[in-house]
């Protein structure tokens, strides 16, 4: 390595104009990678809010408060998950054009599907399993339940001038029957996030799915075990779903879930 000498200068007086050059570069040097510690720092700061901030959650749809799936047919069809909401599903929800499905147990959710006068014989079929599903044969471990279907006129709240307590409805005149219905759902990944529907709906809908019955685990395990086997098929967009979505999705009590029935 080449080093300029000014000639004219001593020996000390050169060396003493490289050491103020090597001095100012190594202040240089030393300010630089402060800097770049400095930029670290913040950056470091940042993933950490980015991190802890609050999920964007999307905004739901008046019927997403209720047990609700869309049929086949595009029919609308919705739950109650209590016995307030069965009354609010009733007074507030049910329409003249719309047909009430009931299965035939104790503790049962008002199941409603919209504009159901007009729908065909696979979507009440798809909301009775839902109806069955839903109600409290499924906790009880029942493997099938039979459930009924009615038109607006033929369900009231009043029974000999006497008004029927909460969770209570008088039916009148023929019943359409749905005998020994299968009790079983898939819950999986659409392209809206994750849904839960009667089995006999068919899973062509989803991206990743799982086929559930009663018995098995309770609720608690089941539905971390579905949020794990479900979350990895999430695209980002959709991250915003949480564990508690598969829980409120779910039927009431435990369930089994069926082996080879998770798709990628």
């Amino acid at each position: 390595m080449r080093v300029p000498l000014d000639l004219r200068s001593t020996a000390q007086d050169n060396a003493a104009v490289y050491y103020d050059r090597a001095k100012k570069l190594r202040e240089k040097a030393e300010k630089a990678e402060k800097a770049v510690e400095e930029s670290r720092k913040e950056l470091g700061k940042f993933v950490e809010v980015v991190e802890k901030k609050p999920r964007m959650r999307r905004k739901k749809q008046w019927y997403e408060k209720f047990h609700w799936f869309v049929s086949s047919d595009g029919f609308l069809v919705i739950g109650g998950r209590d016995a307030e909401q069965n009354e609010l599903v009733f007074s507030r929800y049910f329409e003249d054009a719309d047909v009430f499905l009931h299965a035939d147990i104790h503790g049962a959710p008002v199941v409603i599907v919209k504009n159901g006068c007009t729908a065909p014989d696979r979507t009440l079929e798809e909301a009775a399993q839902f109806a069955g599903s839903y109600s409290s044969a499924w906790k009880e471990g029942l493997g099938a339940v039979d459930v009924y279907a009615v038109k607006k006129e033929q369900v009231s709240k009043h029974s000999h001038g006497e008004y029927v307590p909460k969770g209570g409805f008088v039916i009148k005149g023929d019943r359409k029957w749905f005998k020994n219905i299968e009790l079983k759902i898939y819950i999986g990944v659409t392209q809206s996030g994750i849904e839960c529907i009667p089995a006999i709906c068919g899973h062509g809908r989803f991206v990743s799915y799982v086929e559930v019955k009663p018995g098995g685990v309770g609720k608690g395990d089941l539905s971390k075990k579905l949020f794990k086997l479900l979350s990895s098929k999430l695209d980002e967009g959709k991250s915003s779903w949480e564990e508690e979505d598969v829980t409120r999705a779910l039927p009431p009590g435990g369930g089994s879930l069926q082996e080879g029935d998770v798709d990628g």
